[in-house]
């Protein structure tokens, strides 16, 4: 019995077999370090992909604005390259209206001058009977007519270019900085505050511009 039991404890003592490892393991190691290369490889290529996407979102965006620039650009030089020519012509114009303004109207009969040529007798007869057929000074009123007519050709082919002229007394319109240069400011009777009641010059726009300010 204690040989048995000697022999029991010798076997008790032995330290366990060990395993060795799969050789299985291996091949899923060197596929997995295959992998890694071709993953970083597919991530930098997505994330080139994106960069010039976002790239050639930023060139069409530049071109567009560069476009839209473009037009205004024409658009400004169309509609304002006559603005030099534009304010060489206004003292013409001012001068036109002055030399109408200088005349009455009320003294000038709109009826044309009579072809008839009155005798001796009749003129002796009735000195008045010029002014009782209204045929008041028929060559100034042919020249004031000629002259209203200039002004009103000029004034629409003006216009027709983009040039208009503007009087807010005419309206009595309110005072606006943007287009008008006050010269003096006054209490006037019937007249609300800020109201303009008298124009000493004509202001002018150039296709909604102001080229010249109404005083």
């Amino acid at each position: 019995m204690g040989c048995l039991k000697t022999s029991n404890s010798r076997t008790d003592s032995e330290p366990p077999p060990t395993t060795t490892p799969s050789s299985g393991g291996a091949p899923q190691e060197a596929a997995s370090e295959e992998e890694d290369p071709l993953k970083r490889e597919l991530e930098a290529k997505n994330r080139e992909v994106i960069d010039l996407k976002d790239k050639y979102l930023r060139s069409v965006a530049d071109f567009r604005n560069l476009q839209e620039r473009t037009k205004r650009d024409i658009d400004s030089a169309r509609n304002f390259a006559i603005s030099r020519f534009a304010r060489d012509l206004i003292e013409s114009v001012d001068n036109l209206d002055r030399a109408l303004s200088m005349v009455n109207p009320a003294s000038i009969s709109s009826s044309p001058p009579s072809s008839e040529t009155p005798t001796p007798a009749s003129t002796s007869s009735s000195p008045s009977s010029s002014s009782v057929d209204g045929e008041v000074n028929p060559e100034l009123n042919n020249l004031y007519q000629g002259l209203k007519m200039t002004e009103s050709i000029l004034m629409s082919t003006l216009k027709k270019h983009g040039l208009e002229r503007f009087d807010p007394a005419v309206q009595g319109e309110k005072f606006d900085p943007n287009l008008h240069d006050a010269a003096f400011m006054t209490k006037v009777e019937g007249k609300e505050d800020g109201t303009v009641f008298e124009t000493i010059q004509k202001g002018f726009l150039l296709n909604g511009r102001v080229v010249r300010f109404m005083e």
